[in-house]
């Protein structure tokens, strides 16, 4: 696939430095965990509470998306400077009119958790998105759900826009499924089996699935809130069915928005250091912690604060599977003294935007030296120069421009407001670490849903 930008969006002068960084900063709570815990509460047995959720585009889609199909959310009053906490009454027996249309956005955990949920309530719910989220991969979340009895009406297209026809339940029982596209379809099943009659076991054929940390943290949450999930054979899940606890949880701070924070520290030879970095998790993001010293930085978690400081040479290496981080760690290593290589990332191909196309394209428009391969990305050692840096509506190739742009001189990154989908303010949060002045105020306001949850 051949990226093709966005265009005609504001251009962001990014911050350019020739000092090292020293910040301290708070990360907004993991998009990952808010989903799923509203997905959860939506389905528990009585009301939940999640604490310091993440407002942001991706987390108001859902939030619009459960009050559709019946959901009460509700927000509570929180620590001060903090967004508000969320109370979420679960579906009701009466879910109102039908049909209902859910608007998806980007969001690959609206468009993928929320259709089994539709599943389980009775009428017609449509599902439509941005004009690129027409093209992520549905196929197999859509033929899963037909054969669970659902009707859905996709005009043979695989992807959204669809329809989908329930009943008020599902019967469940064994499902195989293709998940090798991504993660999110095995979590959007395993989300809402517990409320299947008879519970559910999901088996994945095909090649591996990518993304299993996105799992693991799916199992976790599940069992968190008392749902026995049985993953001990490989590519197998057993979920009993049962009732989901009501639950009181804190969402931890987004470790892979982490990422392009810690990436100021490295290539400016600076230290930044992160407030409440949990001791355990399920986040992908805590890879940091493995990956950036292999890149010659120095990482330190002393109790919930970690703390990374950039070393004399910002090397390359080999990294696999790095899912999520890849954007940020593709700009770190085009900015290296090395080659690198990136492995196990072909499914980034169906994300927010095809990111290997467009981070070759990115890089190599600014003098860059990379180059797709089957899974993944070769980046080469060149000297960048400044120009204009895509994102292709996609909210980590805008963080990876501003990390270049750190070190490059002239960089102006393309729509900074669609790193909205999942961190609010990041044009006023880069500023505030790399303490420069806010170079575009509009892009604070290019944000649908950034200013709250509601």
């Amino acid at each position: 696939m051949t990226a093709v930008s966005g265009g005609g969006q504001d251009l962001w002068p990014a911050p350019h430095l020739t000092r090292p960084v020293d910040a301290e900063v708070s990360i907004p709570g993991s998009k990952s965990l808010t989903n799923r815990f509203l997905i959860l509460a939506a389905l528990a047995d009585g009301p939940s509470i999640i604490r310091r959720p993440l407002a942001s585009r991706d987390t108001a889609l859902m939030i619009d998306a459960l009050r559709s199909l019946g959901a009460v959310v509700e927000e509570l009053p929180a620590d001060s400077g903090s967004v508000p906490d969320l109370r979420v009454h679960p579906l009701a027996p009466d879910s109102g009119p039908a049909p209902r249309t859910i608007d998806c956005g980007l969001a690959g955990t609206v468009m993928r958790f929320v259709p089994p949920l539709a599943g389980l309530v009775p009428g017609t719910t449509v599902f439509d998105g941005d004009p690129h989220a027409r093209r992520r991969p549905m196929d197999s979340i859509i033929t899963a759900l037909r054969e669970l009895g659902l009707h859905l009406d996709d005009a043979g297209a695989g992807s959204l826009p669809f329809s989908i026809t329930g009943g008020g339940g599902i019967r469940g029982g064994r499902l195989a499924i293709d998940a090798s596209a991504s993660s999110q379809f095995v979590s959007a099943l395993l989300l809402v089996g517990a409320r299947f009659t008879d519970g559910l076991h999901l088996e994945h054929v095909g090649a591996p699935v990518p993304s299993l940390d996105h799992i693991r943290m799916t199992v976790e949450v599940l069992r968190a809130v008392g749902v026995a999930v049985d993953d001990s054979v490989p590519n197998h899940w057993r979920i009993t069915p049962g009732k989901i606890n009501p639950f009181d949880i804190t969402v931890e701070p987004d470790l892979s928005n982490a990422g392009p924070f810690l990436a100021a520290a490295v290539v400016t030879g600076g230290t930044v250091r992160v407030r409440h970095w949990p001791g355990t998790t399920t986040q992908v993001g805590d890879r940091w912690r493995s990956i950036l010293p292999l890149l010659g930085a120095s990482v330190d978690l002393d109790g919930d604060v970690l703390t990374v400081s950039g070393g004399p040479t910002l090397r390359g290496g080999s990294f696999a599977d790095t899912s999520e981080l890849a954007p940020t760690l593709a700009a770190l290593c085009a900015l290296a003294t090395t080659p690198s290589m990136l492995t196990g990332i072909a499914h980034l191909r169906g994300h927010e935007t095809d990111r290997l196309a467009a981070l070759v394209a990115e890089i190599n428009g600014l003098g860059g030296d990379a180059e797709e391969t089957a899974d993944g990305l070769l980046i080469r050692p060149a000297a960048l120069h400044g120009g204009v840096f895509h994102t292709y509506d996609d909210h980590r190739m805008a963080t990876a421009g501003a990390i270049l742009g750190l070190v490059v001189e002239g960089v102006e990154v393309e729509n900074i407001g669609t790193t909205a989908k999942t961190m609010p303010d990041f044009p006023g949060r880069w500023a505030a670490v790399t303490g420069t002045a806010h170079p575009l105020r509009q892009a604070e306001n290019a944000s649908s849903g950034a200013d709250g949850l509601l």
